[in-house]
């Protein structure tokens, strides 16, 4: 294993010691940029795109889960459903282009707030304090696209929720993983 990644991990449990989110997310960026600027460390169990969807890859889970850092494979043309986290987390772009639109809650919906075309190396962070709405996916009609996320929790077990665009309204779900090992443990 490359030490790129095992030295993120490391930073990650670093920043959980901070005092503020703020504090922590911002470490957490600052610890992603070398970690994006290459993708030599990741092995191909964790970045091949799925015919049918896009992959959520677990890399590393906290074992008090306080921590989940995944790799998200997507296929040409796949997205997520309108979703939120309720934990912060740090998203960089490791390869390809990936579509973020942020959305808040309206009167009568969710309001597009704001679109952020990602290329590699470029970082967002969300978090219930700072906008936590979004979707996301690969607009590609003929590449794929991979993206590093990082999260305040393990993801894979965070009950959180998918929203109607059109109503606003909320449905429960938990993502949970490819049946994939982590590649640090």
């Amino acid at each position: 294993m490359n030490n790129v990644f095992t030295d993120y991990v490391a930073a990650c449990h670093s920043a959980l010691e901070l005092t503020t989110e703020g504090q922590v997310i911002d470490a957490v960026q600052q610890a992603l940029i070398p970690l994006l600027a290459s993708d030599s460390w990741l092995p191909a169990s964790h970045a091949t795109p799925k015919p049918d969807g896009y992959g959520q890859f677990p890399l590393y889970i906290d074992p008090d889960d306080r921590l989940s850092i995944v790799s998200f494979v997507w296929g040409p043309l796949q997205n997520t459903p309108v979703h939120d986290h309720c934990v912060w987390g740090v998203v960089g772009v490791l390869r390809g282009e990936e579509t973020s639109k942020d959305f808040v809650q309206g009167d009568t919906g969710l309001v597009e707030s704001r679109r952020s075309v990602c290329l590699p190396g470029d970082i967002l962070a969300v978090s219930p304090s700072i906008g936590d709405i979004h979707w996301v996916g690969n607009e590609s009609a003929d590449d794929y696209a991979i993206s590093i996320h990082t999260y305040g929790g393990n993801i894979g077990k965070v009950q959180r929720h998918v929203f109607d665009p059109d109503t606003g309204m909320a449905r429960d779900f938990v993502s949970g993983y490819e049946p994939v090992a982590p590649i640090l443990t």
